[in-house]
């Protein structure tokens, strides 16, 4: 479950490596978002001399939460960290690797260039 204030990991090679999340994209009051869900976050921290900086807001979709994900067969998953991919506005992944494993229910919601480039999805 991540809601505003919520700090995460980022699992792409975009330039930034820490994310805060200050908005939930799609429904006017949600509190909480969880995986495939589009949030606007604040970069945190930044590896230095990337087109991303520090302080910059930008859109990101969650491909990793420690709240459990349960599927219709029953399966339950859990990671452990919380992570984000940072996208544009097409949705489309601003870094060109990503590191981690990835949940499949990605590739439902149409993300399938974030699918495409991830190393394993569970």
């Amino acid at each position: 479950m991540i809601q505003p204030q919520t700090h995460l990991n980022v699992a792409d090679n975009s330039g930034a490596r820490e994310l805060m999340c200050i908005r939930i994209i799609g429904a006017s009051n949600r509190r909480y978002a969880y995986i495939g869900d589009v949030i606007v976050a604040v970069i945190k921290e930044a590896v230095p001399n990337t087109p991303l900086e520090r302080s910059e807001v930008i859109r990101a979709v969650i491909v990793r939460t420690c709240t459990e994900l349960k599927r219709k067969n029953g399966m339950i998953i859990r990671y452990d960290d919380n992570a984000a991919v940072v996208i544009d506005q097409e949705g489309n992944p601003k870094g060109t690797r990503i590191f981690g494993a990835i949940a499949r229910e990605l590739r439902q919601l149409n993300f399938t260039k974030i699918v495409s480039l991830a190393p394993e999805v569970l």
